[in-house]
């Protein structure tokens, strides 16, 4: 386990039994990212991906009082000052928001306190959002006159609409966490003391059940969200046969029948 404390200004990647974490360190710019960051991010996530006993992702931010509060901007000078420094960095945190997106296992982002610009792009990459009554959210890209892409903006209007979404971007204001839970930004809005219970609580439920079902689910999600004519419907349709098929589906009904908890391997 990495010491947190020692490695501020880092991405941080952790392993806990079937639960991994993803966590942003650098609480005294309230998590803000920087480029090494993005990076580390997607080199964290291939390294979880490849690694069968995790069962559940969750992007975190340290220090309690930011889950991500957007770029460093104190780093703009140095690493988006000139159009091909603008052009790496959107590549790199790119490729990270794409890699969480597209995370094959369930995905949790567990917010504390401010979630704002880049942090929100984050937290609509994953496929749940959790946070403590303190929580804030906003996007500030008007107020700072940067472009932003169709890939984010659409994210966020899948779960909140498009009109909620422009509202968002057109005010660029700060939504506090109750008004973030009724507009469906987030799953579950939990006092402070909460958080932590409330977050170990739904791992675990996922973290318990089929993996197969869990993958096959995931995917037809993001078909869902994806263009008609770019859907690969026969990949899910053999994914959901492959439940079938599975030793976990005998697992699962044989455990129903003698009334107890199945024990699933993911195959």
């Amino acid at each position: 386990m990495l010491d947190i404390a020692e490695t501020e200004d880092k991405l941080v990647g952790r392993k806990d039994g079937a639960v991994g974490h993803v966590i942003f360190n650098n609480p005294s710019r309230h998590n803000a990212v920087s480029l090494d960051m993005w990076q580390a991010m997607s080199a964290v996530i291939d390294e979880f991906l490849g690694d069968d006993e995790i069962r559940v992702l969750v992007v975190t931010g340290a220090g309690g009082k930011a889950f991500v509060s957007g770029a460093d901007i104190s780093k703009f000078e140095s690493e988006r000052a000139t159009k091909e420094a603008v052009a790496a960095y959107a590549e790199a945190s790119a490729a990270a928001y794409d890699g969480l997106y597209n995370f094959p296992k369930p995905t949790v982002a567990r917010i504390q306190g401010y979630c704002i610009g880049g942090g929100a792009n984050l937290a609509m990459c994953c496929d749940l959002r959790i946070c403590n009554e303190s929580a804030r959210f906003g996007i500030p890209a008007a107020k700072l006159g940067l472009g932003y892409g169709y890939a984010g903006l659409k994210r966020l209007s899948d779960i909140v609409g498009v009109s909620r979404a422009m509202e968002m971007f057109y005010t660029a204001r700060q939504f506090p966490a109750r008004e973030a839970y009724e507009m469906g930004l987030v799953n579950a809005c939990v006092p402070d003391d909460e958080l932590d219970d409330y977050v170990s609580d739904i791992t675990t439920r996922i973290g318990e059940n089929a993996p197969l079902t869990i993958a096959a689910i995931k995917r037809a999600a993001r078909e869902i969200s994806a263009d008609p004519d770019d859907r690969r419907l026969d990949e899910l349709d053999a994914m959901v046969q492959a439940c079938f098929d599975s030793a976990d589906y005998i697992e699962g009904r044989r455990a129903f029948m003698e009334k107890r908890k199945p024990e699933f391997k993911g195959k």
